[in-house]
């Protein structure tokens, strides 16, 4: 090659830094200084020469990036332009071009590059999995390799993806996408996409490799797994992909129910922005804008809920036109004929309506367009509730019936929810609307799954309490007892000389009838109408003994009540009463209308045979009981009972009554039947007063009282029930959240079952305790000194358990992790005020070096040592001092070197921290600005939401680790919980001008390099 060629190659390598230069200029002045070449040997050695200066370089710098740019243009720019569909017919031709298709440049960088692959820097590897991935996409759609190439590319690129850099593993799974082939079952790309979605730790690689998969039956479940990813830019991208990739009818029901309730329901706004603005109208464009076939699409009559929820989020991205256009078939009444009503139009109507109740006064007018005045839509709904069929269980055994039966169930639902959107304010359409509710809740044909709906329409357009009870209490009273016509009873003997005489007179009338007819036969005329006579004679007898046989069948002029006590008329009566008590006020006292209810309908139905019944008899107590105290007193120790000796579903019941109960009243409440419940607690089986947990109570009841209870919640922990062990884990979160009990021990049981497999599969437990930690530690700081107490009892069990037990899989150390990061000073909501207070972790550090003196020999004091550094120790002078003496006892005690080097580490830090501390003069020190300490530490709610999202004992607290920031900060004479920090040394902003110069001497510019090694 000539001097000339090295100048042209060089500038053109000088000349690609350059944005603002035309590439494409650039590309094509060298192609033809190629072209003209005959040897080619010279041109590639030299340009390969300069590629390696960029490729050296990690950081994603512009001059760099504008180089590899222009490198994967310029290689690609020798093969054929795309192809012709005339082209592509003509076989022999393409066989021709497939061969001139291998340029001897282009297959020179793919050797040079597959020979680089291996380098041990990690900036060579990242930027060859670059140029690999740019040329392979600048190549046209139809363009063609050699085999052989691409199979050493498929080869080192399936290297690369498991490389330890995230950035080589991300540009290394963007170079394969064009190297799957989806109808493969045993493509290797796709198997290696599937195992980084599953495994790989860094988000960005998992986004990377959700952008590039192909879609297809094998790759779509994990994809749907992505969208309940730890990280929310990763399940954005999910919903994404399946927006513009996935069509719906590739999706089961179920998946499309997931996705839209998870989507819709995400704790982070962009992901619900995503489902809202492109999954849902992505799939609306799938069935024409159609909404309702949209909704038949999903199971509207099992997952209502969500269902509502897509069409609001429809709405609020449609213009108003467009509403008044779909108006759900409805006809010039402002209704849907009965004969077209079905589960989706029906459900499709109420969102309508009460979507555009929600928007006030702008919605109001077209509200008038789509529901009628309230007295039109009640007669509606009332002819439609008649003609719901009650079925026989006979009937039930039909599918079809069955079927049918619980579409026009679920249909008048949403009709009846459609009450709420009517305009009640003119007394008449609310006068007839109470009516047809009053008059549907006393039909005995009325569904049962419609009680409670009724009930609660009923009661929202009766604002009066008092009028709600005796409303109610009538409907109650005429379903339970219904008006019947008093039969008298009838006298046998008479009865029985009625028919004898009826008899006589029927015999005598056939014999005189006999006998008329032979006189007449015998034409004796006179004989013949004497006879006639006594037959009218005797037929009038007749009549008359009929019409005394009538008389005394007659029912009296009285109407009598006949109570009714088969199960379905008490389990009706049952769900008006609870939902009566649910509509309350709490400040509403029990008067002589609920008390007659109690002693008449409740009390005895809780001794009832039937399951359903008894139930709703204990959520009726239950919920009385806390509008008095006096029967809550009363009723404590049956709903105890019940608790424990009940079905599952009636001592959940009871459990939550009884917690209730004393979230409201406090163990006050137990101070009158203390005996009773000891009594009560001896014959408890399985009792184990090990697990009592030393309670705190708030009140004068006495201690073994509230114990006694704590005993039996904190045996329900233990149960096998997964339904009873979640509710009793939600109570005692609750009473300690809101002070009504403060036990360490209890609070290390609810953190050993949130970690414990066994309840892995339980999502409300783990979600509602991951929960409960944030908040009641971010409460106070006499929360966190329970959680202090707690620490060393939870790592000792956990420590010393069993092989066989399912804490033995635990990770202690994400444990210790997180009780750390929840008693940071720094977590508070409300940071004491108190200077002089003592930190918690101060306490703490003192509790876990009193543990390590007991026995330095024990393997966890690797473990506490690692955790002393995690701490956040205050400035005090006296605490420092203390620890620094317990940790110099360790240092003679502890054997082990890496607890030993931890240990000196910690005294290293608390000397220099006191050191400097002794510099910093008291008016150089001002308070800390709680904004910069938030933005420097990571939230340690994170670390509980990551937590609950892993593995069963296998969870990861990540901002355990960025809380260690403030803990080194703490070492340079900070305090903790950021009272005094060194005043900073003002700082003049710089211009605009200023920055622009700054960052142009920051940009990299390779000339520099080129030029010395020409030199």
């Amino acid at each position: 090659m000539t001097t000339d060629s090295e100048v042209d190659i060089k500038e053109a390598f000088q000349r690609a830094q350059k944005g603002h230069n035309n590439k494409a200029k650039l590309v094509a002045s060298l192609n033809s200084r190629y072209n003209k070449l005959e040897d080619k040997t010279l041109f590639h050695e030299e340009f390969v020469h300069y590629l390696k200066y960029a490729m050296i370089v990690y950081k994603r710098e512009p001059t760099v990036e504008n180089i590899i740019e222009f490198v994967a243009r310029f290689a690609t720019s020798f093969l054929s332009p795309p192809k012709t569909e005339e082209e592509e017919q003509q076989q022999e031709e393409e066989e021709e071009e497939d061969e001139e298709d291998d340029h001897p440049f282009l297959s020179f960088i793919f050797n040079f590059l597959l020979e680089s692959h291996k380098a041990s820097s990690h900036a060579v590897r990242f930027r060859v999995c670059q140029l690999i991935n740019k040329l392979l996409g600048s190549m046209a759609e139809n363009a063609q390799i050699d085999d052989d190439l691409f199979d050493r590319i498929h080869q080192a690129m399936l290297v690369r993806v498991t490389d330890k850099f995230p950035n080589v593993r991300i540009q290394a799974a963007l170079a394969m996408t064009r190297l799957q082939q989806p109808k493969d079952s045993d493509c290797p790309t796709i198997n290696a996409y599937m195992l980084i979605l599953e495994n790989d730790t860094n988000a960005e690689v998992r986004r990377a490799v959700l952008s590039c998969i192909a879609m297809s039956p094998r790759t779509l479940p994990k994809v749907l797994k992505r969208t309940r990813d730890i990280k929310e830019n990763v399940r954005k991208l999910a919903y994404q992909v399946l927006a513009d990739k996935v069509h719906i009818k590739a999706l089961t029901i179920a998946q499309r129910v997931t996705l839209v309730q998870q989507g819709l329901r995400d704790t982070s706004e962009t992901v619900r922005e995503m489902v809202s603005s492109r999954l849902l109208p992505a799939w609306l464009l799938r069935v024409e804008g159609n909404v309702i076939g949209l909704l038949h699409k999903l199971d509207v009559e099992n997952c209502a809920d969500t269902a509502l929820e897509t069409l609001k989020a429809i709405f609020k991205g449609t213009l108003t036109e467009e509403l008044q256009q779909n108006r759900a078939q409805l006809d010039n009444r402002k209704l849907i004929p009965v004969d077209s009503l079905s589960c989706e139009n029906a459900l499709y109507w109420r969102a309508l309506c009460e979507f555009l109740k929600a928007q006030g006064d702008d919605g109001e007018e077209m509200l008038e367009q789509v529901l009628p005045d309230a007295a039109t839509y009640a007669d509606f709904l009332y002819r439609y509730l008649k003609v719901v069929p009650l079925l026989t269980e006979e009937q039930r055994a039909d599918f079809n019936q069955l079927e049918l039966v619980m579409t026009k169930e679920f249909i008048s639902q949403q009709l009846i929810h459609l009450i709420g959107c009517l305009d009640t304010n003119e007394e008449g359409g609310r006068k007839r609307v109470l009516s047809v509710l009053q008059e549907m809740l006393a039909l005995p044909q009325t569904p049962s799954s419609l009680v409670s709906l009724l009930t609660e329409k009923l009661l929202t357009l009766i604002p009066d309490d008092h009028r709600r009870i005796q409303t109610v209490a009538e409907i109650i009273s005429d379903v339970r007892e219904p008006i019947m016509e008093a039969i008298a009873p009838m006298d046998e003997n008479m009865s029985r000389r009625h028919q004898v005489q009826l008899a006589e007179v029927k015999v005598s009338i056939m014999e005189a009838k006999q006998t008329l007819e032979d006189s007449i036969t015998a034409q004796d005329f006179s004989r013949a109408a004497e006879l006639k006579d006594s037959i009218t004679e005797l037929e009038n007898r007749r009549n008359q003994i009929l019409q005394e046989v009538q008389e005394s069948c007659q029912p009296a002029d009285k109407e009598i009540r006949t109570e009714k006590n088969d199960p379905e008329t008490l389990l009706r009566c049952l769900t008006m009463c609870a939902e009566l008590l649910k509509q309350m006020g709490i400040k509403t006292r029990i008067g002589p209308t609920i008390s007659a209810l109690m002693s008449s309908l409740v009390l005895p139905s809780i001794a009832n045979a039937h399951p359903a019944v008894r139930n709703m008899a204990v959520v009726c107590l239950g919920t009385c009981t806390l509008h008095s105290r006096e029967l809550a007193k009363a009723h404590m120790v049956l709903l105890l009972q019940i608790a424990q000796l009940d079905e599952v579903k009636i001592r959940i019941s009871a459990l939550r009554a009884i917690v209730d109960l004393l979230l409201i009243f406090g163990f006050q409440l137990l101070s009158e039947t203390a005996a009773n419940l000891t009594a009560l607690n001896s014959k408890s089986p399985d009792r184990r007063e090990e697990d009592a947990p030393a309670a705190e109570e708030k009140g004068d009841a006495p201690e073994d009282t509230a114990q006694s209870i704590l005993m039996m919640l904190s045996e329900f922990l233990d149960s096998e029930v997964s339904e009873l062990r979640t509710e009793s884990a939600e109570g005692l979160a609750k009473l300690m959240y809101t002070g009504r009990i403060s036990s360490a021990k209890m609070f290390s049981r609810l953190v050993l079952l949130w970690y414990n497999p066994v309840t892995e599969d339980d999502t409300r437990l783990r979600h509602c305790l991951g929960v409960f930690f944030q908040l009641y530690a971010r409460e106070s700081r006499a929360h966190q000194e329970v959680l202090d107490e707690a620490f060393l009892p939870t790592v000792r069990t956990l420590m010393n358990a069993p092989a066989t037990s399912p804490l033995a899989e635990v990770d202690v150390n994400n444990v210790v992790e997180l009780l750390v990061e929840l008693t940071r000073p720094s977590a508070l909501i409300k940071p004491s005020t108190n200077t002089e207070e003592v930190c918690v972790h101060d306490y703490l550090a003192v509790r876990i070096c009193g543990e390590m003196l007991k026995d330095p020999t024990a393997p966890e004091v690797r473990l506490y040592t690692k955790t002393l550094s995690n701490l956040e120790l205050s400035g005090d002078g006296t605490v420092k001092k203390d620890l620094q003496t317990l940790l110099q006892q360790l240092v003679q005690e502890v054997k082990d070197r890496i607890s030993l080097r931890g240990l000196e580490k910690m005294i290293g830090q608390l000397a220099d921290s006191k050191e400097q501390a002794e510099l910093l003069s008291p008016s150089a020190l001002q308070p800390l600005d709680v904004n910069t300490d938030e933005a420097a530490a990571d939230d340690p709610s994170k670390s509980a939401k990551r937590a609950k999202r892993g593995t069963a004992g296998q969870r990861k607290v990540c901002a355990a680790r960025s809380g260690r920031k403030p803990s080194r900060r703490a070492e340079s004479s900070e305090e903790s919980d950021g009272e005094n920090v060194p005043e900073s040394v003002p700082q003049v902003r710089p211009s605009r001008r200023a920055k622009t110069a700054a960052l142009e001497k920051t940009k990299l510019d390779l000339n520099t390099l080129i030029n010395q090694e020409a030199n």
